[in-house]
């Protein structure tokens, strides 16, 4: 096991294969229900329901992951745009909404993820523009005895080559040949660990998930989220996370998204 201290995070692509064959075996049940999800959606008249209603409720449940708990009956209230809006909570889930909906609209004209839509889209998350961290002193901590997990790249121009590397990661298709859920499964990785904003990372890269999957053609409207998911599994997810650092073993963290996906879909 490496020390926690001395971990460095690299540059993509990984220069080790991680599609075992446990990955590749559970990969086409995942692409079976994404095809369908996405065949049903075409076939539902007034589309933008489905995208309101599923935004709503991913809003909730990515939010609630953070500890922003708020009702469905107090975003539906402020999706009608009625003057309720004044608990702190609805207001960041409603920004989150917004955030969702301005990154779907890029990605969709653009066909591109890049820097400045993921700026774009935590900017409006926070209301703020305060960017990638410029100063140090981040470090992720176990909410119960403080102690420090993991500890980000502090230097603001390695948080800005790093998330430079990520883009062309994720726009260059001939960088590498993984399948898409699991290319998907180390961007979130890996945005996760640059950790380049203050703050909501976990909500940015929650959207970052589903804009890669409408970006790769597997879906064709923002409907698969997998806050919900994650919710019920959230031990694992930041376990997992973390055990990738760790012991740089890939399989159990892709299993685990992977699953998220097809159970999700």
């Amino acid at each position: 096991m490496n020390d926690r201290n001395s971990w460095k995070l690299s540059d993509l692509p990984l220069q080790i294969d991680i599609e075992s064959k446990n990955v590749l075996k559970s990969l086409p049940k995942a692409h079976a229900a994404l095809a369908e999800l996405k065949g049903i959606a075409l076939s539902i008249p007034n589309q933008n329901i489905l995208i309101n209603t599923l935004s709503l409720q991913e809003a909730k449940d990515s939010s609630a992951i953070e500890n922003i708990i708020t009702t469905h009956d107090e975003l539906y209230k402020s999706e009608l745009n009625l003057k309720s809006l004044k608990r702190l909570e609805t207001k960041e889930v409603r920004n989150y909404i917004e955030a969702l909906k301005r990154g779907f609209a890029l990605v969709s004209e653009r066909k591109l993820l890049t820097c400045n839509m993921i700026l774009e889209i935590q900017q409006m998350i926070e209301k703020n523009n305060a960017g990638f961290r410029k100063l140090p002193g981040t470090a992720l901590k176990n909410a119960t005895t403080g102690e420090t997990v993991y500890t980000p790249p502090q230097a603001y121009d390695r948080i800005d080559s790093l998330m430079g590397n990520l883009e062309r990661f994720i726009n260059d298709s001939s960088l590498t040949d993984y399948d898409p859920i699991v290319k998907m499964a180390i961007i979130h990785f890996q945005f996760e660990s640059i950790h380049p904003f203050y703050d909501s990372n976990g909500r940015t890269g929650r959207i970052i998930n589903i804009l890669y999957l409408i970006l790769e053609g597997l879906l064709d409207l923002p409907i698969l989220y997998l806050s919900s998911y994650i919710i019920k599994n959230k031990g694992d997810y930041y376990r997992l996370l973390q055990q990738v650092r760790d012991t740089n073993e890939w399989e159990e963290w892709l299993m685990y998204i992977i699953k998220g996906v097809e159970e999700t879909s």
